[in-house]
């Protein structure tokens, strides 16, 4: 009698490799890991598929999905200036729902029952694919093995992955959890949990300690069409090539690291430290051209509405009616965004240095207090009269200087 199959979220790490062992031995399911690379540090993943196989999987693949990642993922954040609570840039949220596509998808082709990942019971991320998955294909069933298996440390994980010949790492416990992807890295845990502790400097992989960074800043030009940056110093190139090209320039100036305290989904605080250079880079500068080429209550609108897109992405509903209907209206806002912004990068810091566009709502003429200036100083009086009356009204009927009364 055949078994019922089950597609694995795999990245060849302790937890999921387990995990496929546990599947086998706990579920009696057949496995088929799945391993996405969404830009992490390991480029060549066929090692991770190679493992999977190894350990009895039935099917492995290593599915690149970079292109897609930064075609139909990231130019969405940037569009709504994505990031979550002002600060951080969504990079493990963006990317959960992405492999989770990719999840059903193969479930589909293998006719699997069951989708499984290696999430714990109190982060964000189990929170991400299970929703992204059940929005995607609601009768397919999730298996969490971590909040399951009463594999209580990583002592007693790597003495169950020893009885069951699974080959574990041999290196030294790392000493943080990392999530990486090509919007910039997550670090967490160990000394990071303490929230006076400074991060140590070995957590920073992708950007130059600011002490050590050149005297002199470094001048980039973003240039974007429609919203999405197209080019870096007049070089036109793809999403993808463009965001591994502005990580490298942000990163050799220090910038692009964050040190937060975060409201997770399941409602605890955590201190997360994030190093995205070309995430805060790239969102910096699409805001500053909307700010150029979109007019007042349009930019009033939108930064409410970003607000509200960076949430629902960080809670894993990106599949949701009202993330699609967010990026309609992202789609019509930024038909006219378009143009260039120069940027200095010195020591850590970034510093908007000229913004132009063919579709720019700055009005010299309009704006100048020199000769030129075409501004109807004549009609500021009736303005004035009917832009305080609601306020002259007020003091009428509450009496004079009521605005300066105590409140109790």
């Amino acid at each position: 009698m055949s078994k019922e199959k089950v597609v694995l979220a795999y990245s060849g790490g302790l937890d999921t490799s387990v995990c496929i062992k546990w599947l086998q031995v706990e579920k009696n399911l057949d496995v088929i890991a799945i391993c996405g690379n969404v830009g992490q540090d390991e480029k060549d993943l066929e090692w991770i598929r190679q493992k999977a196989l190894d350990m009895g999987a039935i099917a492995s693949e290593a599915v690149d999905m970079r292109a897609e990642y930064a075609r139909d993922f990231l130019s969405k954040a940037i569009w709504a200036n994505g990031k979550y609570e002002g600060v951080y840039p969504l990079l493990s949220a963006l990317s959960r729902p992405l492999i989770s596509k990719h999840l059903v998808e193969i479930a589909h082709r293998y006719g699997a029952k069951y989708v499984a990942h290696g999430c714990t019971g109190k982060g964000n991320d189990q929170v991400r694919f299970e929703t992204s998955i059940r929005a995607l294909d609601p009768d397919l069933e999730i298996i969490a093995p971590v909040r399951e298996w009463d594999l209580t440390s990583r002592e007693s994980e790597m003495e169950w992955a020893a009885a069951h010949d699974v080959p574990v790492p041999t290196t030294k416990k790392k000493p943080y959890s990392i999530d990486d992807n090509l919007w910039g890295r997550a670090i967490e845990c160990g000394v990071l949990e303490d929230t006076w502790n400074t991060p140590p400097a070995d957590i920073w992989t992708m950007t130059a300690d600011p002490v050590d960074c050149p005297a002199e800043p470094e001048t980039v030009i973003i240039g974007f069409e429609g919203g999405v940056p197209t080019s870096i110093n007049g070089e036109k190139m793809e999403l993808l090539d463009l965001i591994i090209k502005a990580n490298e320039i942000a990163g050799r100036n220090g910038y692009g690291r964050l040190d937060m305290i975060e409201d997770r989904v399941v409602g605890i605080k955590s201190r997360e430290c994030y190093e995205c250079p070309a995430a805060l880079l790239l969102i910096e500068a699409h805001h500053t051209l909307e700010t150029l080429c979109l007019d007042y209550e349009t930019l009033k609108e939108k930064a409410k509405l970003d607000v509200e897109w960076a949430s629902a992405v960080y809670r894993g509903l990106w599949f949701s009616q009202n993330r699609f209907a967010l990026d309609a209206y992202n789609a019509y806002t930024q038909k006219f965004v378009t143009g260039e912004v120069r940027i200095k990068l010195c020591r850590g810091g970034l510093f908007v240095d000229g913004v132009r566009s063919d579709y720019s709502l700055y009005d010299k003429n309009l704006a100048t207090y020199d000769e030129g200036d075409t501004f109807p100083h004549e009609a500021a009086p009736g303005f004035i009269e009917l832009h305080s009356m609601q306020h002259r009204t007020w003091s009428r009927v509450q009496g004079p200087g009521s605005g300066l009364q105590k409140i109790d």
